[in-house]
């Protein structure tokens, strides 16, 4: 979100900014400051396309706004690139957690691989612990500073188009309770199916450890099908194309007939949260066989069918956005009120990693912002 940019509801009454909110799909490599890269450049001997903060955001829109996931992932070999100490990813976590806090996150889940980051002789382990150290950092800082509480857990994900699977899901089943509440894949998607790291969702699967899987992206239904059956994913990472399994028939102007397949009514009757994000599904081309508007987005489809419906901003950098900014444009595209924003909110802090009373405090938390919002 730009400084100063207010985004506003109800009149022009709420800031979105200042509701509640849950976080569920976040990448860490993917929330860096500008200058927090020109600053760590140097120091990793990376070459940026620009040494001024502003001009730096601009060339990651840019580029990121290709219209395909592999041109979008490209931009994190810069990001990634200047995350290989202690240090710098320890000032990553802390940034990125106070970042959340001013968007109003009171809870949120942080994404990222540690295997990209061993480039500087880091172990698996050592990169956790500069994660955690900077989060619990962030933590602090966002209490003292502006008294925001904010609760954070890790998600380490596993890369898709390599080997590591079975030592990332050890490495999630060490630091479980340390930080550590899940475990994903991602990367490249078509062509990567779950399967290949049946090893590791079998041993997650046998200590009862969470997972959510990017899928239904980059690919289709085989992507989410292999997600739910081979990776057992308690959400879908973005989800999108599960639409390409509901039909809809337009008898007249006024009926439209509406049939799932068997895979979106399973999605759909089980609750599996989709990690929707809006900016990022447009810029990746997810959603181009519905079109090229966020408008085109069969989020609302999804959402006025009943689906577990979740927003997020995936990576704030490459869509210079916020969940405060993507809440803002689904009200512009779509029309949504306070009580949307709530039912999208309550559907995360639902969907999320914790044991199922912090889930009902969350729900509480949120629910009393928004009243005290003015709902």
């Amino acid at each position: 979100m730009s400084a100063g940019e207010k985004y506003l509801i109800a009149g022009g009454r709420i800031d979105i900014a200042e509701l509640p909110k849950v976080s569920l799909h976040d990448h860490l490599d993917g929330g860096l400051r500008p200058q927090t890269i020109i600053e760590l450049a140097d120091d990793a001997d990376i070459d940026l396309p620009a040494d001024d903060a502003e001009e730096l955001r601009n060339w990651f829109v840019g580029q990121a706004d290709a219209g395909s996931l592999p041109a979008y992932l490209e931009t994190f070999d810069v990001t990634v690139g200047v995350m290989q100490s202690t240090d710098a990813l320890t000032r990553v976590a802390r940034e990125f957690v106070t970042d959340l806090a001013e968007d109003g996150v009171i809870y949120g889940e942080v994404r990222w691989a540690p295997e990209q980051h061993l480039g500087r002789g880091l172990s698996l382990d050592e990169t956790v612990d500069a994660v955690q150290e900077g989060i619990e950092q962030g933590i602090e800082e966002a209490r003292r500073v502006t008294g925001h509480d904010i609760r954070i857990g890790q998600i380490l994900t596993a890369m898709r188009h390599a080997d590591r699977g079975f030592e990332i899901a050890e490495l999630a089943l060490r630091r479980r309770g340390r930080g550590v509440v899940a475990f994903d894949i991602a990367g490249g998607e078509a062509g990567n199916p779950p399967s290949r790291m049946i090893d590791a969702f079998d041993l997650l699967a046998e200590e009862w450890m969470p997972v959510t899987v990017h899928a239904g992206e980059a690919d289709g239904l085989e992507s989410i099908r292999g997600a739910l059956l081979d990776g057992r994913a308690l959400r879908l990472g973005h989800g999108v194309r599960i639409a390409e399994d509901i039909d809809l028939e337009n008898e007249d102007d006024e009926t439209t007939f509406v049939s799932l397949g068997t895979l979106a009514q399973w999605v759909k009757d089980r609750e599996i949260a989709l990690e929707l994000a809006p900016s990022s599904n447009l810029q990746t081309g997810a959603i181009a066989a519905w079109g090229d508007e966020l408008a085109d987005h069969p989020f609302d489809l999804l959402y006025q069918l009943g689906f577990r419906v979740t927003v997020n901003p995936d990576n704030r950098l490459m869509s210079d956005t916020s969940i405060t900014r993507e809440l803002a444009l689904l009200v512009d595209a779509f029309g949504y009120d306070i009580s949307d924003l709530e039912v999208f909110q309550l559907n995360a802090a639902a969907a999320s990693f914790l044991p199922v009373e912090d889930r009902e405090d969350l729900a509480d938390r949120i629910s009393d912002g928004f009243d005290a919002a003015g709902r």
